[in-house]
């Protein structure tokens, strides 16, 4: 149930709980990942001995390459990396920030025949 929803039943600016949450509950602001959100999330500790790796476009044409845990089945924890694009040097450069030890755990990735991969 989003903020919006909950100011309307509950009769209070919903748009002011919503930055409310985001600025002070969430932890938004103090978040290690905030300055570069924009252009690519990691997530190590999710990484498993099965791996995918696709493209996506989610909004306005943005393509983005996506990185998951294919033993979470798209669960909670799925989710090792986002990076905006699919420039093989800028996913690379992005993925190498993962520790050697959980890199080197990956024994299989799947992923689709595009010639950009």
């Amino acid at each position: 149930m989003g903020c919006r929803l909950l100011g309307t039943l509950f009769g209070i600016d919903g748009e002011l709980l919503e930055r409310q949450y985001r600025n002070h509950l969430s932890g938004y602001l103090c978040w290690e990942q905030l300055p570069h959100a924009e252009e690519w999330l990691l997530f190590e500790k999710n990484i498993g001995v099965y791996v995918g790796l696709d493209e996506v476009c989610l909004s306005r044409g943005e393509l983005y390459t996506v990185l998951i845990n294919k033993e979470r089945k798209g669960r909670s924890g799925s989710l090792i990396a986002v990076v905006k694009g699919t420039d093989v040097k800028t996913v690379t450069s992005v993925l190498l920030r993962l520790s050697r030890r959980r890199r080197f755990q990956v024994r299989e990735i799947t992923m689709d025949m595009a010639p950009n991969m």
